[in-house]
């Protein structure tokens, strides 16, 4: 499987990537696949979180491989449910 993702900037840490293109569920299992050696970049493993991936990038995890479209996200007005904290209220803070 083969999937691009968009990020809003020129470049986006590894470990973010991950969660982002939904390859980890949390930094916890980003930081175990990358531990793990099971993330490959441009078919390298790579063993840091805070490596930089930059458009072009492509990320494989467990054969699904995720290419980074850099400047392709939108404004970072952007909210993930999934992942956000169960106290934040979107509502509230969207129309202030």
């Amino acid at each position: 499987m083969h999937v691009e993702v968009p990020i809003a900037g020129d470049s986006i840490k590894l470990g973010q990537f991950l969660k982002l293109a939904n390859l980890a569920e949390t930094g916890g299992h980003a930081k175990e696949l990358i531990a793990g050696g099971e993330v490959l970049v441009d078919g390298e493993p790579v063993a840091s979180r805070g490596f930089l991936l930059v458009g072009g990038s492509e990320v494989t995890v467990a054969g699904t491989t995720a290419t980074v479209v850099a400047g392709g996200g939108d404004d970072g007005d952007y909210f993930d449910e999934r992942t956000a904290n169960d106290d934040f209220d979107p509502e509230k803070w969207r129309n202030m």
